[in-house]
């Protein structure tokens, strides 16, 4: 196992910064790093904590009568200058549970009502996003949403259009659009499975 010998945090924003990480590695050579976090202070990095408390929520939902769409977001990303298809998400506020911060997120991004799923944790926990650069961990919550849509809520930094997809829609979206990794995945459940949540079931 490596060994981290000094971390030193590089930037002062407030949603993400850049740490450096002075480290030696198990075959005893020096090792120079840098990782981005939504930590805002060296002693909160997941590295010196050893917990993984989630920094963000993703929240895959069913739309309709009949179950038989998905609420997607085709957002705007600077990183890409272009748009790409993802499920509504954002962070999960301090002192926030992140069902909770699901629903406050699906109604800022689109307007819907969400109601999450009760699910075996082994599902929901936080898993991290790209852990070759960031310590970054999003949950996932699972459940249907209802009303209209609406931007009244969207925040004027964000560019997000609200897509409700059926199963037509997402193989045409997965062919030729932009997708996010964990995004696309849980679409290819969407495509196959009758039931879309029968893989939750214990």
């Amino acid at each position: 196992m490596g060994k981290i010998h000094n971390v030193e945090k590089m930037t002062d924003n407030r949603f993400v910064n850049l740490y450096h990480v002075d480290a030696t590695s198990v075959h005893n050579t020096p090792v120079s790093y840098y990782v981005a976090s939504r930590a805002n202070d060296v002693p909160s990095l997941k590295l010196k904590t050893g917990r993984n408390d989630p920094d963000g929520v993703i929240i895959y939902s069913i739309y309709g009568e009949k179950r038989d769409k998905v609420v997607l977001v085709r957002q705007y990303r600077y990183t890409l200058g272009d748009y790409i298809y993802e499920f509504p998400a954002g962070l999960v506020e301090s002192n926030e549970d992140f069902h909770e911060g699901a629903v406050r997120e699906m109604y800022e991004e689109t307007g819907l009502k969400f109601e999450p799923l009760k699910v075996n944790p082994a599902f929901e926990k936080p898993y991290f996003t790209t852990v070759g650069m960031t310590d970054e961990s999003c949950a996932t919550v699972y459940g249907y949403a209802s009303g209209e849509i609406s931007k009244e809520a969207q925040e004027d930094t964000e560019e997000i259009e609200v897509v409700l997809a059926d199963r037509n829609e997402v193989k045409r979206i997965l062919k030729e659009e932009r997708v996010a990794i964990m995004c696309a995945y849980m679409l290819m459940h969407f495509l196959k499975d009758e039931e879309p949540f029968a893989f939750l079931e214990e």
